[in-house]
């Protein structure tokens, strides 16, 4: 992978400082301190500001202005393209750079496409991320919305920084809701059949449920009721189970959401492992009996009370068949395990970390994200019914009502951690207000200025032949230092679980451009100027697809 140019002159300054202090005598090369560097808020400031004389007083045992001022004697500024050097505020050194280190961006941009912005921090790293997992009950709703476009998001975010990832969907498909499911849909059943039965008291009143009945009426006539009653249980278990995850899939690819891995919980009880991670667990003396229940000691762990496995009449609790399952995973042999989980789940995550300690697992291998809620805002007032149906809006709604680009974005324009209010108004804006428009609109706008070139006639020369040093203001200035700092930023969303980053990222980039394109024209009567513009503009159009891509959104090229 090719140094990027922002890194490249990074390096050369640090060198050239650690040259100078060296060369002053202030400390041997062995006493060196890492030497860091930032980029000043205020431009008037310079390219780069280093701390590094305030970071060797005490070593050197003089005021850090005097040590400023020995570097900068000593400095050999040719070697990094350093134009001017200047002492700031107690100690500060500032850095102006010649700008022509920034065009060689171009080029790389070029030469890796739409694999501009990887980076290999992953090297290559294991890492399985467990999102959505609704229940297959019923639609998917706006918090599994958001859980799916974050998590899709930071899956391609990771794989673009060398990880290896697995998307899992943990489909709980044992337990009470299954049995009200299939209690329901047989209710359903017996009623389309003329038959006067209520429905379960826990049961599920979806229109979807009624939809299954007419369709097993009319499919199978009144044959099931031939069966007895376990075979009956059996198979409307099986056709519920089905169908809603049928459902669930359909709107996911949908939504361009696609996993790798369907694991069932069935399959645990199918295979003994639910019983098989209990028995281990008292066999280590981390769970004992107690009141009739048998209890996990989760607060030698630092859980703030024991926690339930089997209940008094001998059912296991929720947690019993997770910790099977998280078990599991730690034996498919990841290297790092994700799971994102709903708002409600916060006081589950100690719990299961205690449970993988407890199995001799390391818990720091397991990071658990918690999505916020979101909320639906229309004409200015929350939204809690859907137009179509009057009852809740599902994920299917909002896809129908704004479209997948928006809502991806949408939801992962913030932290994930942060509750998100999702204005419908806006999203399906054609203004500059609206954040997504915005960003897809620079794309079209520069696919646009290409097709006018087409159109004129004029022939986009090879970037060998292309003379950048024409690229002189400081807008081209601040695109050529935004472009280079993308793959920098893939690496911060990827370490931090963060790809709300990269929407930050790409809504600055696109906010630059359209700056750039008010203020200059692309194709001048200056030939040599136009192709240098057109290069840079072909670079910005890259990196706005490779974000957008990551991000699961589509980037047009006519709005």
């Amino acid at each position: 992978m090719t140094l990027n140019p922002l890194d490249n002159i990074n390096q050369l300054v640090v060198e050239a400082v650690a040259d100078a202090i060296v060369a002053a005598g202030i400390v041997s090369r062995e006493e060196l301190p890492a030497i860091t560097l930032e980029v000043p808020k205020d431009k008037s400031h310079g390219d780069l500001a280093t701390n590094a004389a305030m970071q060797l007083t005490r070593i050197a045992k003089k005021n850090p202005r005097q040590i400023a001022e020995a570097i900068l004697e000593h400095l050999d500024t040719g070697k990094a393209s350093i134009e001017k050097a200047e002492i700031a505020g107690p100690g500060f050194i500032n850095f102006t750079l010649n700008k022509s280190y920034l065009y060689p961006v171009i080029g790389l941009v070029q030469q890796e496409g739409e694999n501009y912005g990887r980076v290999s921090i992953g090297q290559g790293q294991k890492v399985q991320m467990e999102f959505v997992s609704a229940n297959p009950t019923g639609s998917l709703h706006l918090g599994h919305a958001r859980g799916a476009a974050v998590g899709d998001a930071l899956c391609n975010v990771l794989d673009f920084a060398g990880y290896k990832v697995t998307r899992e969907y943990y489909i709980n498909d044992a337990g009470n809701q299954v049995v009200n499911l299939c209690k329901s849909i047989e209710a359903r059943y017996l009623q389309e059949l003329g038959q006067d039965v209520e429905m379960p008291e826990d049961g599920y009143h979806g229109e979807d449920i009624k939809g299954f009945a007419k369709e097993l009426v009319a499919e199978k006539g009144d044959s099931l009721l031939s069966l007895d009653s376990e075979e009956r249980t059996v198979f409307f278990r099986q056709y519920g189970l089905e169908k809603e995850l049928d459902k669930i899939k359909r709107d996911l690819n949908r939504f361009r959401v696609h996993f790798d891995e369907w694991f069932s919980e069935t399959s645990l009880y199918e295979k003994g492992l639910v019983e098989k991670v209990l028995e281990e667990l008292k066999a280590k003396g981390e769970a004992y009996e107690k009141d009739g229940a048998t209890w996990l000691r989760t607060t030698d762990y630092g859980d703030d009370k024991d926690r339930v496995l089997v209940k008094n009449d001998g059912t296991y609790t929720y947690l019993t068949p997770d910790i099977a399952y998280h078990r599991n995973k730690y034996e498919r042999g990841y290297d790092r395990m994700i799971n994102i989980w709903g708002a409600d789940h916060h006081g589950y995550i100690p719990r299961m970390k205690a449970a993988m300690e407890a199995l001799g697992n390391d818990p720091d291998k397991l990071t658990v994200l918690i999505a916020q809620m979101v909320s639906l805002f229309q004409d200015g007032e929350k939204v809690k019914m859907s137009k179509r149906t009057g009852k809740a809006v599902t994920m299917e709604d909002l896809m129908d009502e704004v479209g997948v680009d928006a809502i991806r974005y949408f939801f992962t324009m913030r932290s994930m951690d942060s509750h998100l209010d999702f204005d419908m108004d806006l999203a399906v804006s054609t203004s500059n207000e609206n954040p997504v428009y915005y960003v897809q609109y620079a794309h079209a706008r520069i696919c646009s200025v290409f097709r006018q070139a087409e159109e004129q006639g004029i022939e986009l020369l090879p970037l060998k032949d292309i003379n950048l040093g024409l690229l002189t203001t400081e807008h081209e200035y601040d695109i050529l230092r935004k472009i280079g700092e993308f793959p920098h930023e893939v690496t911060l969303a990827a370490e931090n679980f963060a790809p709300h980053r990269l929407i930050r990222y790409v809504y600055e980039l696109a906010s630059l451009f359209h700056s750039y394109y008010r203020e200059e024209r692309v194709i001048t009567e200056d030939a040599e100027r136009t192709q240098a513009r057109f290069a840079l503009l072909g670079a910005v159009r890259t990196v706005i697809s490779n974000v957008l891509r990551l991000m699961g959104v589509s980037a047009p090229e006519r709005m």
